[in-house]
């Protein structure tokens, strides 16, 4: 087990458990490593809802009502879709907030204004904005996977 990923999933479990709060997760390119981090933590049944694997586009349309004019224009890649996604797991969960992940891991499928690396990262809590961040990430298919869990776990801000 990753030691850092399941400090980072209980130190969120202490923060969602002390404001009585539940999370979602909505995850492609992760494939689900933030859900199952957070669920390696003992007593996490009291603070996680549930987590979509939403990793093809219609998966990404039925799970979490991202609309196809999204991917059409802007790709699964993008702010805009990771906004959805958060918004999704919010509105398709019994959630207070969510965590949203897209990106391209390699190292195939870059382009080049996407190339592998390129991440976006969504927070939301039903009573605030959505945070949405782009990261650049370097390295291997399982570093840039092994990153982008880190964020999205360190930035969920209650």
């Amino acid at each position: 087990m990753d030691n850092e990923l399941f400090e980072l999933a209980q130190q969120l479990g202490q923060l969602l458990k002390s404001k009585e709060k539940k999370i979602a997760t909505a995850e492609s390119c992760t494939g689900g490593w933030i859900a199952q981090i957070i669920t390696e933590v003992s007593g996490s049944s009291a603070w996680f809802d549930r987590g979509f694997v939403t990793y093809s586009n219609a998966a990404k349309m039925q799970m979490l009502g991202v609309k196809p004019e999204t991917l059409d224009k802007f790709g699964a890649v993008s702010a805009q879709t990771a906004t959805q996604m958060v918004n999704g797991a919010l509105a398709h969960s019994d959630a207070d907030c969510a965590i949203a992940v897209t990106g391209i891991a390699g190292p195939d499928g870059g382009t080049a204004e996407k190339p592998v690396g390129t991440v976006f990262i969504a927070w939301a809590d039903k009573n605030k904005d959505v945070k949405v961040v782009q990261k650049k990430l370097m390295g291997n298919r399982h570093q840039i996977r092994r990153q982008t869990v880190k964020i999205a776990l360190e930035g969920l801000e209650l």
